[in-house]
């Protein structure tokens, strides 16, 4: 089989990938300390309804223009949208890239701490103080974070290079298993510690009157954008290696319900487990505002040496956090090594060319936490326009004709209503409120300052880098249209 025929060698493979894709750091980190400041109960309401409204469709959307294109981010947008759109392909794999770069950072950390677990360096007795050392030591030590970066982009690259079949499924469909087994024994260890129901009522106590909070409404829809991976290209990618037959709607939905229930088992993983072991409420709050690494590598850790078998937890938990990370950076590599191979190359040079590429301009984030959170928060705004660019191309395309003629075909099991149509149209509104409201936080918390282009998080420094990718994008607009090869119509083939 050639690379251009590349194929996944069975729909399990598909979705195991899709959701290793969805099923990353966010919904282990970040998931349960959201969902603690908002209320818990009604986030988690308002989190499913955005699933629906939000990511569920989108991800359809994804994978329609990779299967009627047979091409990657830069040639489905020329070929599904028009040739003059093929700059808003480009944007897509750019700041995916921009994501892979400092995400392997971060799954260096995973695997650090992994090995910190398993050779025993979390001690009964520890406190904050010892763990927040453990963290600074590694952290302020760009050999060790520089080095474990490179493993992580070592590790991906090589299963990236192996291809779909027997690199991306292949270790799909082991991850996904054990990352699901290893998240459920964290799970029964942590429900097992006395005091533990309180996290756990804490999580799923509806409180409808805080529904009407609109904050918890704009962090729901933020999470479900960002956890599930809508919108990022992962999708139009994965949609390429797809068979003739295939069930969009019952896939999209597999996925969108895998992202959720991996992100409500490390909730009820994390938040009972931070009830139960801090010694005063206030303790607890305090974990639970840290920020996504310090209630993992700070709090967590040293809650873990609290309790009896902790070191084995700490370990578990640990492993499903290296592998949930590398599941996730996997499709982040394969979304640059597609448009490359679409130009021409073959796989194993342009899994090459991505891994030095990334390994190269990953090492300022392994340097430097400030320009990791630099780049987290200008991709982090940039995914969402790729959605709204995703939405633009369907509402282009004719939403209805997409649902009646790609996505509910014969054999398809789980046939779409017009919702989906009327949800990918509101999209745009959607993303207006919630990129302006991120927008708004930024200015407020520069209220002076908001515009420089060098701050870690301000508004100015978005459209600063902004400005750069779309000017790239814009001026090889036309070059990238004439050397992206001719797409293919997978619902086509025979």
């Amino acid at each position: 089989m050639s690379q251009n025929k590349e194929q996944w060698g069975s729909r399990w493979g598909f979705i195991a990938a899709s959701i290793g894709m969805a099923i990353g750091t966010g919904n282990i980190w970040r998931f349960p300390r959201v969902a603690a400041a908002n209320g818990g109960g009604p986030f988690i309401i308002a989190w499913t309804i955005a699933l629906f409204v939000w990511a569920i469709p989108l991800l359809m959307g994804e994978m329609v223009m990779g299967r009627k294109t047979g091409l990657g981010t830069i040639g489905a947008f020329r070929d599904f949208v028009g040739r003059k759109y093929t700059w808003m392909g480009t944007w897509i794999m750019v700041v995916c890239l921009g994501i892979m770069f400092y995400y392997s950072v971060i799954m260096g950390w995973c695997v650090k701490y992994f090995t910190l677990a398993l050779s025993g360096a979390f001690q009964p007795g520890m406190d904050t103080q010892a763990t927040e050392a453990i963290w600074n030591t590694f952290t302020t030590n760009p050999s060790q974070t520089i080095f474990f970066h490179f493993v992580s982009m070592l590790l991906a690259g090589y299963i990236i290079y192996k291809g779909v079949t027997n690199g991306i499924e292949k270790a799909s469909k082991i991850m996904i298993p054990t990352l699901f087994i290893l998240l459920i024994a964290a799970v029964i260890r942590s429900l097992t510690l006395p005091g533990a129901v309180q996290g756990l009522e804490y999580l799923f106590s509806p409180k409808l009157e805080m529904l009407g909070n609109p904050r918890i409404w704009l962090e729901a829809f933020t999470q479900a954008a960002w956890s599930t991976g809508a919108g990022w290209g992962f999708i139009i990618t994965y949609a390429v290696y797809t068979k003739q037959k295939e069930d969009i709607g019952g896939n999209c939905l597999i996925m969108g319900f895998g992202d959720n229930l991996g992100a409500l088992i490390a909730g009820m993983t994390v938040l009972p487990a931070i009830y139960a072991l801090s010694p005063t409420e206030e303790f607890a709050s305090q974990a639970l505002a840290s920020g996504n690494t310090g209630i993992t590598f700070i709090y967590l850790a040293q809650l873990f040496t609290e309790m009896p078998a902790g070191g084995l937890l700490a370990t578990i938990f640990f492993l499903a956090m290296a592998i949930a990370a590398l599941s996730s950076l996997l499709p982040m590599i394969e979304v640059g090594v597609r448009n490359l191979m679409d130009m021409g190359f073959e796989r194993k040079k342009s899994t090459l060319l991505i891994i030095v590429f990334g390994f190269l301009l990953g090492i300022p984030s392994a340097y430097s936490l400030n320009i990791l959170d630099n780049q987290d928060w200008v991709w982090g705004i940039g995914l969402l326009v790729s959605g709204l660019f995703v939405a633009f191309a369907l509402m282009k395309f004719g939403l209805e004709k997409t649902r009646n003629t790609v996505i509910n075909t014969e054999w398809a099991d789980f046939k779409i209503g017009k919702w989906w149509s009327v949800f990918v149209f509101l999209f745009p509104g959607f993303f207006a409120v919630i990129t302006g409201w991120w927008l708004w936080q930024a200015i407020t918390w520069y209220p002076g300052e908001w515009w420089k282009p060098f701050e870690v998080s301000s508004f100015g420094t978005i459209i600063f880098q902004f400005i750069i990718v779309i000017t790239f994008a814009l001026l090889t607009n036309n070059w990238l249209a004439n050397r992206i090869k001719e797409g293919r119509d997978i619902t086509k083939e025979l």
